[in-house]
């Protein structure tokens, strides 16, 4: 298991951020991935149109997870409608600590 950061973006209805928010999580949880924190970061304006949105609400999530799960973790992540995007970024062991 390997730390990282995951960056999600959520179109800003509070019905969809939610919806979409538990969606990832229950992902994750499938995966086996470890959610050590969640660190909401509000509503912004995107540097570009995504999926037909200017804002998104951003969230982060700091997590544990094998890294041959990623590839199949990212795939269920575009199934979901309720997700603009997500970035999955190593975090460094000496870091992490």
């Amino acid at each position: 298991m390997r730390k990282y950061e995951l960056m999600t973006i959520y179109p800003v209805a509070d019905d969809t951020f939610k919806a979409g928010s538990d969606a990832v999580r229950a992902v994750l949880t499938e995966f086996g991935a470890t959610i050590e924190k969640e660190e909401p970061f509000g509503d912004r304006d995107l540097t570009h149109e995504v999926k037909k949105h200017k804002r998104g609400r951003f969230l982060l999530f700091t997590l544990s997870v094998n890294p041959a799960k990623l590839a199949d973790i990212d795939r269920q992540f575009r199934l979901n409608a309720n997700l603009l995007r997500s970035l999955f970024v190593r975090l460094d062991e000496r870091k992490a600590g």
